[in-house]
């Protein structure tokens, strides 16, 4: 995409890149640190990277229509790697992120219709009301150095509470978050005999994570044993997402969810939605600190604006596309891993069995082939006609298991940096470069201070 710009874009600071003859060795200390340090300027140059990742072959896939394959034509040849399952089985069980074939067809079906446009519509109240109680604490800290990296994660939690459940987090968010920073720390990053041991062989970090994973289940049950506690009324519509999930059943066969599966599911929604979505919020109001040209534009674009319906959250056209720029920069998922069931052709790539396949939006979404200055934060490339290749954008994934919450997300960061930049003018105190740390998803290095002033 050619993108002509007025004033020269910012470009936000990036780790080095690697040297392209990183040893394996190199490689493997890297990786538990910041895996996108591992790659180097041949990966955002060239559309195939063949080489070898823990004794098996591996490929970087930078071109759409291989990666169209992966995905979408050929996707039930290709599998989660055991580090995979590994790092994410223990906090989403076999929720849907996670299964596979027949369970995974039954989750997906039966989850799909609370996530249409119309039953996110029916939350955006839940969202308008943490967004007011989030402005309110805002307002009494104007002038101050504020954490907002942290003020994303509570409010993003707390919307999600609501959104689940209909109650506020007060009393388990600290216990919530907790959990996340404990797995995300320590337990969430790959060591070496995650990815070179079998799925079925535990690994010495294993045994910390089943135990980690008796303790999370424990407490989403715990949750939703105090919302069932609080009850619906017989012939009342669904008020939450708990409600649409728990009479939620397959179109085909009539079935629900079980107890246990609920358990995984409500996991896998709570810890997906707020935290991917906080991270992305975050990215977006550095990016906006950085450039004040482009925050005055959103303030300009939601002035008297009441915003709190999804056709006010559609008409915020210029936020939308900085929310699309931001998570192209700083895709919440960095890195999509699979490994092939059996050989196949993927536009013209001969893969064998049991080779790992990459496919890294943290790459696609910068790589020089695809994208006009691609390490540059111009959100007026979303806005452009020429939309970019289904295939080379993927903050959401792509094909049958694109993310089922994407409409949720999407407007649920529209809404909030709407709100947020209409309110409040952010500036940054912290003069120290922010490094994105692929770990899980797309970390800063630090939590840098904003001061924020009312407008």
């Amino acid at each position: 995409m050619n993108i002509a710009s007025v004033r020269r874009p910012i470009i936000p600071p990036t780790p080095p890149r690697a040297p392209d003859d990183m040893s394996f060795l190199g490689k493997l200390a890297v990786i538990r640190r910041n895996m996108i340090a591992t790659w180097g300027q041949r990966a955002y140059e060239e559309e195939i990277i063949p080489g070898r990742f823990v004794f098996r072959n591996s490929f970087i896939l930078n071109r759409p229509d291989a990666i169209r394959h992966v995905l979408l034509s050929n996707y039930e040849n290709y599998t989660r790697t055991p580090a995979g399952i590994r790092m994410l089985r223990p906090v989403l069980g076999d929720g849907l992120l996670i299964a596979e074939g027949h369970s995974w067809t039954f989750q997906r079906r039966t989850l799909a219709p609370a996530f249409t446009p119309r039953a996110t519509a029916n939350l955006v109240p839940h969202m308008t009301t943490v967004l007011d109680e989030t402005l309110a604490k805002l307002d009494g800290r104007v002038g101050e150095a504020v954490d907002l990296r942290e003020v994303m994660q509570r409010m993003t939690l707390e919307i999600a509470g609501r959104t689940m459940f209909s109650f506020g987090m007060d009393r388990h968010g600290p216990a919530l978050r907790n959990f996340v920073m404990e797995y995300a720390e320590r337990l969430g990053r790959a060591y070496f005999l995650d990815m070179v041991l079998p799925v079925s062989w535990p690994s010495p970090m294993d045994f910390a994570r089943a135990r980690f994973r008796k303790r999370w289940t424990e407490f989403v049950a715990m949750l939703i044993a105090e919302r069932r506690a609080v009850g619906k009324k017989d012939g009342a519509p669904p008020r939450d997402l708990f409600d649409l999930m728990d009479e939620a059943r397959d179109p085909e066969t009539g079935k629900g969810f079980s107890d246990a599966q609920l358990v995984d599911e409500v996991a896998t929604m709570i810890l997906a939605g707020h935290e991917t979505t906080a991270t992305a919020l975050f990215w977006a109001l550095y990016l906006l600190a950085l450039d004040p040209e482009t925050q005055e534009e959103v303030a300009s674009e939601t002035r008297g604006e009441h915003l709190d319906s999804m056709a006010d959250i559609d008409r915020q056209k210029f936020t939308r596309a900085v929310i699309e720029e931001t998570m192209r920069l700083y895709p919440p998922a960095f890195l999509i891993a699979r490994a092939a069931r059996d050989k196949d052709n993927a536009a013209g790539v001969p893969i064998g069995k049991g080779d790992i396949i990459m496919i890294a939006p943290w790459l696609l979404h910068r790589h020089e082939k695809l994208w006009d200055q691609p390490n540059a934060f111009i959100p007026k490339r979303f806005m452009s006609t020429e939309a970019p290749d289904r295939f080379a954008y993927l903050p959401f994934g792509a094909g049958p298991r694109v993310c089922v919450g994407a409409p949720f997300a999407q407007a649920e960061s529209v809404l909030a940096l709407a709100r947020l930049i209409g309110a409040f003018r952010v500036e940054l105190t912290d003069t120290n470069p922010v490094i994105p740390l692929g770990v899980v998803t797309t970390q800063p290095d630090h939590s840098p201070m904003f001061r924020i002033t009312r407008r």
